[in-house]
Formats: C-alpha cells, structure tokens, sequence
C-alpha cells in the first residue's frame, strides 16, 4: 500500500565560527545551531560497537617501542649501539622501529578458532657502518611485550634476494649521516664554482649552512645499482615555498663509496646538456663563452604558489559555499575506535597502519563471509624522463622514505566532508618514541552521486510520463588518507560500496618534479613557464589483495569474450558471420599479465566448491577502473630487476607467509640485485583452488601540461580498480535496502503516491565550523 507523505526540507543557516576546541578532543564540524531544533545526527559521534576480536594486526604500542629501545640498547645485546643523536657513519644506530608483518598462517587460527592471538614483534632497522664490513640490517624483536622470553634476530625469512636483511651499506638510506659526510666535498666544489654558478643563475652554493648560499640543495634516486658503488646526484634550486618549479640546469655528481668519506670524489659536473669531468674542464667551456642560460629562472615563485590568484578574474556565484555532502540522519557505520574495527551496511574489516606501507586492511566481510584477508599499499613509485641527470636518471620507490610516516592532518570539509570521522596515526621512531598525527585517517559515507538502481516503466499515456518510477539511494563507506611525500600528495581512498562492490583509488597532485626548460627537448615533457618544464614520468603504485573469498581455496578464472563464425537456419540467406561467445578457464599457474585490449577478458577470483542458487561458482570481479597502466620502460639500469611488480597491471601468486611484501623499501638503491625479488616468487605453483594472492597496479602516464601549475589536479590524476561481485549473490543484493524510493503514477489522473520505506526526509539546521580552528599539533612521546 502507498501512502502520500510531505517532503521536509534541509535548511541551513550561519552562525558565527567556534572557539578552537580543547587539545584532547576532535570535535564535530556540525553542531547544533539553536536549542530545539534537531541536528538530524550530524554532530553525533560513530556508534560504538566492540571488535569481534582483538586487532592482531594493530601497531605495537608506545610502551613497546620504548621497551625495545632499550633492550636493544642493553650492553649484553652486543650491538655496540650510539645514539642516533651524536652517531657519524663509522657508527652503529637505529635507523627506525616498526611493527613486524604478523604471519596469516598464525592469525586465521586466532581469528577464525581458538587459538591465542599470536604474539607482536617489532622490526628493527640498524645501519651498521661500526662494523668491517659495514650493513643496513634488519632485526625482528619479540615478543612483545618485552620479558625473559623476548629475543633479537635478524629479519631474514621475507627476503629473497641472497643476503636476507642484510643490505650493503652503499645501498642504505641517504640519511642526514649520510649528507653530511659529502656536504664538505659538495661545499668545496660548489665553492669553487661559485663565479660561473653566479654568472650563469645568479646563485651560490658555500654549503647548507654558510649564510651566503642562496639556493638549495636536492638529490635524486637511484644511489645505487647494486650497492658494491654509491653516487649521489646534487641538483640545485631556488628556495621558496614552490621550489621544486623553479630548478636550476647544474648538477654535480659525487662518488660517496663507503664510510671513509675522505675517499669520497668528484664524477662531474652538468649544465647545457654537457657533461664536464672536473671544475677545470667546466671552466674552460665557460670562460670560451660556450656556457649559456637561454631561460634565466625567476627568484619569485609567487606563481607556484598555491594560493587565491585574484589577477585570474571572478567567476559568477563563486563567492557561495561549494556543495557539501553531509551524513544527514546520523552516522551508518559503527567504530570500534582502540581495535581500529569498522562495521557498516553488511561490511566489516579491521584497520592498521605502518610506517613503511601506511594504511592496511585486514578480514574484510560482506555480511559474514570473508571476501578479503588483506589489502595494503605496497609501493608508489615513479620514474622520468629527461636528458639531464635527475629526470634521465630519477627513480622513486616511496617506502623507501617511509610513506606512512607523510599522513598527516586532513582538512575537514575540504580533504574529506565536514562530520567526517578524525582518526590518529602513531608511527615508531628511529629514537624510541612513537610519532602522533592527528586527523590523519578520516572515515565518511557519502552519496555516490549516482543512484545505485533505478527504472522508469509505463511512459505512454500518462500525464507524468511513467506509470511506476523506482530509484535507489547509491553511497558508500569511505575510508582516505593523503601522503605528502616530498612535493607529491597521495590521495588513497577505499570505498565500501552498499552492493558489496569495492573501490580502490588513488590520486595525486602536489608539485611536479620540475626541470629547467630547452626549447628542443620537447619530447621529455611541455613548458609550463618561463624557464620550467613538466618533466613527464610514470606513477606506479602497487597493491596486494589477499583474497580468502567466503574459504583460502580460491582460483583465478579468465572469462574472455572471443568471436566466432556462426550461421542461423531462420536467417539461411545471411550465411556465416561473426557472433559474440564467452570462453572461461581457471588460471593454472602463478604468472603476471596485463588486462585484455578492448576490455574483452573478465577476471574473477571464485571459490571453485562455492556456489551460488543457480549453480555459477560465486566470485569477486577485478573490474579496471580510470587509468590502468603499468611502468612503461622494462629495461632501464635504474629499475631492472627491482621494479618487476611495476611492468604488468596484474599479477597472481600463491600465499605464504615468506612473501608478505611484493617490494623491499631498501630495492630503490638495488635495481642490478635486489634484496626482495618479484620475479623469484614466480616458480610454477599452482594457483587453482588454492591460497592467491592478487597483486594490481594503479597509476598514471603524468603527461605534463601546463595545468600542472601550480600544483597537478586531483581531478585528471586518478587512477582506480572495482571488487564486485560477480554471482557472489543469487540476485542484486539491494533489495534488502529502505533508502529508495518507488513512484506511482496514476494513469488517468496523474496523482502520485509513494513509498519510503519508513525513513522520512529530516529537517535540521547545521553550522559549518571552520576547520583551520581545530588543527592540533602533532605529538612525540
């Protein structure tokens, strides 16, 4: 029976902005605007609802890293450890701690069982140049917490490469120990020819910090090809807020070989696309006059700047709020906030967080049944193109930096919407504190901006031109954090649709890495202004998709749309021609490929003993979404053997627990001979009916344009991939949801009547308070 209802309307008022809240408290950017009107739930917190089980996979805590700091510091470790503070590269110290990948085989028995939930440890990285040969090497601490049972060892078992976790020392990080052992050879140099740096750019280099040194000093990666030789490109800028748009054409190249930085020497110098051996060489060239700058770069990067640009004109009703989306009628989703546990319109799933690979997933559900084990971040890299040093040369694995440790504070309203829920971040540090920052996680459901289903019938003779108009409200649970590593930002956002479909996606934007602009090097990039130009470049960022569809036993199948020849007796005079056919098989092996030209390939992950009312093996659909690429060049000396996860979309392996990670963080600075190799987890398993895991790429060819400044738009760089369910279901699981609407039109009179399912249309009035008000301080305890 329909019944006739009447539409209450949202209204929204201003009121003046709040005071910023109290340092312990994240308050909603929704309160209530005057006493006895309703908020319709706005400035509600989450429900609470408790975790089925405690998060095995929750970071260890801040009482954990301190205790492991000093145990590994204990004389009777014998790591003969100097701290961090006052360490030089001929010493032993600790890089950084962070939370150990716990095993799965050790967590399905606690999570689906009764077993005990299996015990944490850290990971410990010490950069070991005390010793004859000096090493970066990891170390696994536990358990946890700290007792007479806790041991030290080397974190081997993960890596493939030869070595375990041992990394040679010209492969290490290029930490601030690291800098400051060539900082007097690059000072010397540059001292020397500070004359042609200052006639040819009007800038000097004495060194970071001699107050006459007016530009800036950057590198680039690799360092390394296989860590038997070091090199650091120095690259050189204007200072400023927008530096990386304003590059300087000079570059020195250093060999930083070992520890004993007296050895350290000079490669080269480049400037005008010219190599030169020695300063003599490239004083030569320029007091011939041979040394020119066509393109002087400008100290004033105002234009780079990310700021209101009032001199581009007004554009018509721009001074009106933007459209907002806001959780009207109160949160949908339950928290457990201390387990990191979400449960929202049938899904579940736990979160984590580590400094290397940031935000994880573990045990996602669809109203009870496990479609997901894991889903976390693997790598973001980039690689350019150029013909100078840094774009000819520049490869970027972001775990390499920790990129984890670049979330930071969301803007509410603007990264996510106003009502959104703020979660912290806690990272370990390299001096046994644990690093906070607040608002780093922000979950939301908001309108899909499409409705999920939707039908019109019986247009023909009546007055409203449908007899029966049925529309269903589509959204979906969003969970996001942005990562600014150097000058990129990361937008990482994971959607949980109410269809039971699944969205992973990625975007950036944030300064290009820029180079100084020739006019006849237009095929590594466009000028974006006066003496800058967009250096093209691939993003790469790979993911693991651990699947344990409703059991382990999964397969991969390929359902690949393929044409035949075909005759039809009730046509006979058409003869043969082309129709359409499916053709379906399981992969049998591990391997790595591409998705199929035209879109004519399905990939599904089945449950091959699961299936659904009408005898199809129920499954999950990898569906390519905006931008599915891969790395685009196979055989480049800076990413040879170490990026091979990067140069296919897709790939499928068998899980085990010595192959938690598809990357190493340390393999940016080891392309010749990895410490985890891709390829090698590629021997001839078999993948059909049995643990897979997924590994997918997301990305974007950066075909650079002047858009890209100030800063690449969010807008155009966006990449992402679907989970959906493909015969998961006996039907479309959306019939169990009341946010529709059906209309009935009566056929001669036109009178409506409607349904709604018992959620009427609230009436509220809210106030948007401004967010800069509640920014709070990060915190190191």
């Amino acid at each position: 029976m329909f019944t006739k209802h009447v539409l209450a309307a949202l209204a929204a008022i201003a009121l003046p902005v709040m005071a910023r809240p109290e340092p312990e408290l994240w308050r909603r950017a929704m309160s209530l605007a005057s006493a006895g009107v309703s908020t319709c739930g706005l400035s509600d917190e989450a429900p609470h609802v408790k975790a089925p089980k405690v998060n095995p996979w929750s970071p260890i805590t801040q009482a954990d890293v301190k205790a492991v700091w000093s145990f590994i510091h204990a004389p009777e470790r014998g790591l003969n450890l100097t701290n961090p503070a006052n360490a030089t590269l001929t010493d032993n110290y600790v890089f950084w701690i962070d939370t150990l990948h716990t095993n799965k085989s050790s967590v399905l028995t606690y999570i689906d069982g009764t077993a005990e939930a299996p015990p944490k440890y850290a990971r410990v990285v010490i950069f070991e140049g005390g010793k004859t040969e000096p090493v970066s090497q990891e170390y696994m601490v536990g358990p946890l917490p700290v007792s007479d049972k806790t041991t030290i060892a080397k974190y081997d078992y993960v890596f493939n490469g030869g070595s375990g976790g041992t990394v040679p020392y010209n492969a290490r990080y290029l930490d601030g120990k690291r800098t400051a052992g060539y900082e007097p050879l690059l000072k010397s140099l540059m001292t020397e020819v500070a004359d042609i740096t200052k006639a040819l750019f009007n800038g000097t280099y004495y060194g970071s910090s001699d107050n006459r040194t007016d530009i800036v000093e950057a590198s680039t990666g690799p360092n390394s090809l296989d860590g038997t030789t070091s090199w650091v490109t120095s690259m050189f800028r204007y200072p400023g807020q927008a530096s990386y748009m304003v590059p300087l054409d000079f570059y020195v190249l250093l060999d930083i070989t070992g520890t004993d930085t007296s050895k350290y020497s000079l490669r080269g110098f480049v400037t005008n696309t010219r190599f030169f051996p020695t300063a003599a060489d490239l004083r030569v060239a320029f007091e011939a006059g041979e040394l020119k700058n066509e393109f002087p770069q400008t100290r004033d990067n105002a234009w780079a700047v990310l700021d209101h640009k009032p001199e581009m004109g007004v554009r018509d009703l721009e001074d009106r709020l933007a459209p907002q989306s806001l959780e009207v009628g109160g949160k949908r989703y339950k928290l457990d906030r201390e387990q990191r546990y979400v449960e929202f319109m049938g899904w579940s799933f736990y979160m984590s967080f580590t400094r290397v690979l940031g935000l994880q997933f573990y045990d996602i559900k669809f109203k009870g049944e496990r479609i997901l084990y894991e889903l976390s971040l693997q790598e973001a890299a980039a690689q350019y193109a150029g013909n100078q040093p840094k774009a000819a040369n520049t490869v970027y694995q972001d775990t390499f930096f920790s990129i984890g440790t670049y979330s930071a504070t969301l803007v509410e309203g603007f990264d996510c919407p106003y009502g959104a829920t703020m979660l912290d971040i806690s990272f370990p540090t390299g001096s046994g504190t644990t690093e906070t920052h607040p608002a780093a996680i922000c979950v939301f459901e908001a309108d899909s901006g499409y409705p999920l289903a939707r039908h019109r019938t019986g247009a023909r003779g009546n007055p409203n031109g449908f007899s029966h108009l049925a529309s269903v409200k589509g959204s979906a649970l969003h969970v996001r954090t942005v990562a600014t590593v150097g000058n990129y930002d990361y937008l990482f956002d994971y959607a949980f649709h109410v269809d039971g479909s699944m969205e992973i996606e990625v975007r950036a934007s944030g300064y290009l890495q820029s180079s100084p602009y020739y006019a006849d090097q237009g095929e590594f990039g466009p000028r974006v202004y006066t003496s800058t130009q967009g250096s093209y470049h691939d993003h790469v960022i790979n993911f693991k998709a651990d699947f344990d569809l409703i059991t382990s036993a999964n397969s991969l199948q390929r359902t690949d749309l393929v044409v035949v020849n075909q005759t039809q007796p009730w046509f006979p005079e058409l003869g043969t021609f082309s129709q359409m056919s499916l053709k379906a098989a399981n992969l049998e092996k591990e391997a790595q490929f591409n998705w199929a030209p035209n879109g004519q390939s399905m990939f599904t992950v089945i449950n091959p003993t699961s299936t659904n009312k009408w005898g199809t093996p129920r499954g999950y659909r990898l569906v390519p979404g905006k931008s599915p690429i891969h790395l685009s060049i196979a055989d480049s000396p800076f990413s040879l053997r170490q990026s091979h996860f990067l140069k296919s979309d897709l790939a499928v392996t068998r899980q085990h627990d010595n192959e938690p990670y598809a990357n190493s963080w340390h393999n940016i600075n080891l392309p010749s001979k990895p410490q985890q190799d891709f390829a090698k987890f590629f021997d001839g398993e078999s993948v059909d009916g049995e643990d897979l895991v997924v590994w997918f790429n997301l990305g974007m060819h950066h075909y650079t344009r002047s858009e890209d400044v100030p800063v690449t738009l969010f807008s155009e760089a966006v990449s992402s991939i679907v989970f959906a369910p493909q015969n998961f279901n006996d039907r479309a699981p959306e019939g169990d949801l009341r946010n529709r609407r059906v209309i009935v039109s009566d056929a001669k009179t036109g009178a409506i009547s409607y349904e709604d399912y018992g959620i009427p249309l609230p009436s509220c009035k809210v106030a948007v308070e401004e967010p800069a008000s509640k920014i709070l301080p990060w915190v190191i305890a």
